[in-house]
């Protein structure tokens, strides 16, 4: 049996793919937050993060091919638990048994993947048209204003928000459930819990900050 056709294997290849997002979302967590401090500084490192070739074309690739298979692997999960119930949801008692966020996280998940394509469209997508498309010069100072053009929209701005609550309620379970998966359920569980809890809240709380603020100081 492959690891992709076992259970466990299926929950561990999520569990490391859902690790890995969590990097790159701290990554990208740090570079939005400087253009609350500094717009000098945002471009400087959005511009080094856009035209270098190995953030381009080796971390990129294996960005979207992260995003695929967690997603991928969360919707056969939640399809094999589906069939695999022998008790239907008439006679369940979910919220006896497990948190509202642990029994939800189908629903959070898909939020939060409709999110990352709006956030693609806005952002992503817009840059591959710049540099590849229609293959402007490049401008190291462009970055700032296109961040706070897309946040003057107060629908856009309340979108964001709410996927960011989405995505903490993602992460309070996902989180500390895949350093179970992964074998790391010992006796520091309560720290590294408490560790996952703290990043659950304070990085979504983060980006909602960024979002707020350019809003208001966009006019």
């Amino acid at each position: 049996m492959t690891l992709i056709a076992s259970s466990i294997g299926r929950k561990l290849i999520m569990a490391l793919s859902g690790l890995f997002l969590i990097v790159f979302l701290t990554q990208h967590f740090a570079i939005n937050i400087t253009s609350v401090f500094s717009e000098g500084l945002f471009n400087e490192i959005s511009h080094f993060m856009g035209n270098n070739p190995l953030v381009q074309f080796v971390f990129q690739p294996i960005l979207i091919l992260g995003v695929m298979l967690h997603f991928t692997m969360g919707f056969v999960l939640e399809l094999k638990n589906r069939k695999s119930r022998e008790v239907r949801y008439n006679s369940y008692k979910g919220a006896l048994n497990a948190a509202w966020v642990s029994r939800n996280m189908i629903l959070s998940g898909i939020v939060v993947l409709l999110f990352l394509g709006l956030h693609l469209y806005d952002f992503w997508i817009p840059e591959m048209d710049y540099k590849y498309v229609e293959v402007l010069p490049l401008d190291p100072d462009r970055y700032f204003d296109e961040l706070v053009h897309k946040f003057k929209n107060p629908v856009r701005v309340g979108i964001y928000v709410l996927s960011f609550i989405f995505l903490a309620l993602h992460l309070y379970h996902g989180f500390a459930s895949s350093f179970q998966s992964v074998g790391l359920n010992n006796k520091y569980s309560k720290v590294i819990k408490s560790i996952t809890v703290v990043f659950s809240v304070s990085v979504p709380i983060g980006f909602v900050v960024i979002a707020l603020f350019h809003h208001l100081t966009a006019f």
